[in-house]
Parts: C-alpha cells; structure tokens; sequence
C-alpha cells in the first residue's frame, strides 16, 4: 500500500485552514476530506506520541447543525479508525455535552463546528482527555507529519469511497441534560415563561428539555432548517427586533438562546433586550459564588469594579487563553476558579457549590449554565432579569465587526499604534479618534489594541481568530453613548479599506 507523507503546517497554509481563537477554521471548500482527515489524524498522533490515549483507545465525536458538518464528521471518524482507534458517534450535540462527555470517560473528544461563523465556513475543535487543547498543543499538531494512504483521496481532497458512520451513541447528549437537572433544584424555575430562540443551533433541544425539566413554561421561538450564524458579540438587528417583539407578544419572562454550537448564550430581559455575553457571564460567577475570574482583555471592567470576586486575571481573546489562566490560579492554591468569555461562554475550573450540591469542572465554554444560573436567580419571577442586571456596576460594552476585511489589512493598520513609544503611538490613535473621545490615557497591546482615553472611554480593536472581519470593542458609563461609540469607530475604520 502507497503512502504520502504530509506536513500539516504545510497543509495550513496550502488551505487556509488553519488554528483560531478555538480550533481549526477555514472555508468549507478548503476543509476538504483530505485536510479534515489530515488534522485528526495528527491530532490523534500528537496525543499517542505524549502518552494520552488510555487503554479503552476510543475517541468520542460530535458536530453542529451547519451544512457541511456531516461530510467533515465522516472524515474525521475515518481519520479515527485508520489510526486504530474506536469512534464513539454522539451525533449532533452542543460542543461542551462532547467534552463534559470526554472529562467523564477520560477520552479525546473531536467537535466539527465554525461556532458562530456563517455556512460557507465550518471547523473542527479538537479536546484532550484533559480538556481543551492549548497553544501548545495546536503548535504539535502543526509539527506533525503524517503518512496516509494515497488511494484514500482523488485529487481534489475527497474520497475515493465514501466511508461508514458508527450509529448513534446517545451518551453524551444525556449526561449533558443530567449535570443541570440534578444540580438546579427541581422546579426552581416554575412560574416562568421563556422563550427559547432555537434558530440552528445544536443546543436547541438540550435546552428545551432541560428548561421544561426544572418547571419553566418553554415557547419554542424562530426554528430554522437552515444554518443562521448567531453571533452573541454581535448581534444582528433582526434578532433584536425578534427578541422584542417577541416578548412583547408572548408576555415572556426571558428569551434565551446559543450561538450554532452550544458554548455561547443569549439571555435577555423581560423586555426582550439582549444581555451583553460579559455582563451575563459576571452574573452567572457571581450567582455561582465564584470566587476567582480568569477573563478576555475585551471583557467589561464591571468585574473588577463590582468587588464581587477576589480576583480577575486578564488574557488574550479565545478560550485556550483561558482555560490557561484558571488552571495558573488552580496551581496558585485558589478555589472557585471560573473563566467566562465577552461572548458570555462559562466554564468552571473546579467544582462549584450551590445549595448543597457540586457542579463538576467543565473547563470549556458553555452555555446552558449562564442561562441557567440567571433564571434560577429571579427566585421563579419574584425577581426581574432587569433587576438582577442593575445589581451590578453601570459600565456598558458594545461590539461590532467589519466583514470581509482581511486580516494583513487590520494588521498593517493597527502596527501604527504598537510601536512601543507611547507618545507616538498615542499621537496616531488621536490623530484618528481623537476629535471624539479626547486624549489617550493608557494603550493595553495583551490582544490586539486596546484604548482607554482620558474620559475613561475605551475602544478595543483587533482582527478576528475565525473570519476576515476587523472586530471593535467599545466600553462606557452610558449604554446609550457606548453603541454610539461603536457606530462612530466603525465608520472611522471603515475608510481603512480604501486609504
């Protein structure tokens, strides 16, 4: 039998696709068979090679509603199987059900999802027994050279012969609804009426089940059969008349929702007004009774103003920064370590305590125990969304993107903020933003650039880890001026394509 050899880091960047924030992502006519087979399988060869494949050698798998996610998982259970291992097939499941299944059997976990990303793209997120892979890890992954067979693929990168699907295993799609139904207080949410917005995510039917198992009246909002890229960072303005009209409609308690995966929530308020992910996460810590916070640069500075938590550590953007953050704390002897991301995905660290009971770690995003834990809150209605948002400090984010910007554009625009001379880095922020937010009191380079002027206004740019798109953070003391501040900011940056 023929084999190749193949380089992935060559592959990277022969496709395209290649690591973001949180797994490999690209175009879907670059994910071909071959380079989802490729990845997996020097996943798999990284992982023998440092001694984490146990002895039942099996490998769990799992994938998103989009389009293009049943092709990407046949190649990556077939990546599997050559390289010795069994595919357990959880179908389609929300990416933290795959890895709280993975934590509890002590196996690698594969997840093919571009998360909130639109259908032309799709990716593959890769877990250790352990949990999410770091940056260490992506960079062995991309250190691997595989031998494959040649007959497995034609020349385009697809198979020769389309490859079999283990049958379903339901395993992890239950034990997912089991962590929230045993640890919530049975009818803890009775006398509630939420809208679930199950659009296309991977989540919509976990989260049913599990909002109607703990006593709320669920009314399922806005299904679609076509992939919708739900993104909690920014939220389109069609999800934000939906949402208020419908809870002007249906009388509702909540809206909530996730993005097409699973690990990022949508939570609103009895108006149908969208929670910010960072808002909403800081709620949840605190309900949680966490005690210390591992979260983004771009995250609100409420978190450390609410005196709430003993201690916040900053990262860079993308929850591999973050899961290396709270296990820093772990190792420092702290307890109640949490993280959460501004697009509101929750992960746990160690095991949290609530009314008698633990939550095991899930050390990866989710976003069922954001809604949750906001719901379970409002003490079966007696208490408002709206009034636990105003518990805490008033500083308002807002967030927005410039699509189809290439990231060696945003790049080469921000390098003339990052000279490292503060005078003249901060004469070249004001040349630009200077007219309306005044002077520049301080520049933070840990992810991208992040202003805070004089005023204490702050803008936060930096190019995405998944798309081609320019992302803009905005932070302020009015809700009103900050969205105002992200219109102003994308406008300005807007004329960066054509000067």
């Amino acid at each position: 039998m023929e084999t190749g050899s193949y380089s992935i880091s060559d592959l990277m960047l022969d496709s395209g696709v290649t690591f973001g924030t949180s797994g490999a992502r690209g175009l879907v006519t670059a994910i071909t068979d071959q380079v989802a087979y490729s990845y997996t399988f020097a996943f798999l060869q990284h992982l023998e090679n440092s001694g984490q494949i146990n002895t039942n050698r099996c490998v769990a798998v799992a994938g998103d509603l989009r389009s293009s996610t049943p092709r990407i998982i046949a190649a990556v259970c077939k990546a599997v199987i050559d390289h010795g291992l069994q595919v357990i097939n959880c179908g389609y499941v929300p990416s933290p059900a795959i890895a709280l299944y993975g934590l509890q059997q002590g196996i690698p976990t594969i997840m093919v999802t571009g998360s909130h990303i639109p259908d032309d793209r799709n990716g593959i997120k890769f877990n250790r027994p352990d949990g999410e892979i770091l940056k260490k890890d992506e960079q062995a992954i991309r250190d691997q050279v595989i031998e494959i067979p040649e007959y497995l693929f034609n020349q385009q990168g697809f198979f020769t012969q389309e490859p079999d699907l283990p049958s379903v295993n339901k395993a992890a799609y239950d034990n997912y609804v089991k962590r929230y139904t045993d640890f919530f207080s049975p009818r803890c949410l009775e006398g509630l009426r939420i809208g679930l917005y199950e659009h296309s995510s991977v989540a919509r039917e976990s989260a049913a089940e599990v909002l109607a198992a703990l006593g709320a009246e669920v009314i399922r909002l806005g299904y679609s059969d076509q992939f919708v890229p739900v993104d909690t960072e920014a939220i389109r303005p069609e999800d934000i008349a939906l949402a208020r009209d419908w809870a002007n409609t249906h009388g509702l308690d909540s809206i909530v929702s996730t993005d097409g995966d699973g690990d990022r929530p949508l939570v609103s308020n009895e108006k149908g007004e969208w929670l910010r992910g960072d808002m909403a996460g800081m709620l949840c810590a605190y309900f949680l009774n966490a005690d210390w916070v591992a979260t983004p640069v771009s995250s609100n500075s409420a978190v450390e103003r609410s005196g709430w938590f003993t201690g916040v550590s900053r990262t860079c953007i993308g929850s591999p920064y973050v899961v290396s953050a709270m296990q820093i704390l772990l190792d420092e002897g702290r307890k109640g370590v949490v993280g959460y991301e501004a697009n509101g995905g929750f992960l746990n660290a160690d095991t949290l305590e609530l009314g008698g009971k633990g939550l095991e770690p899930l050390p990866t995003r989710d976003a069922l125990i954001v809604i949750l834990s906001i719901l379970n809150r409002t003490k079966n209605g007696a208490l408002k969304v709206s009034d636990l948002c105003a518990s805490a400090p008033a500083r308002f984010t807002s967030s927005n993107r410039l699509k189809a910007f290439p990231v060696d554009l945003s790049q080469k625009r921000l390098a003339a903020f990052k000279s490292g001379d503060f005078k003249r880095d901060s004469r070249a922020i004001e040349q630009i933003f200077g007219d309306r937010f005044g002077e520049v009191e301080s520049i933070d380079l840990t992810d991208g650039v992040r202003i805070t002027f004089k005023g204490e206004d702050i803008i936060h740019l930096r190019p995405s880890g998944n798309a081609p798109e320019l992302r803009c953070y905005t932070e302020a003391d009015s809700e009103q001026w900050v969205q105002e501040m992200n219109r102003i900011c994308l406008n300005l940056l807007e004329e960066w394509r054509v000067h």
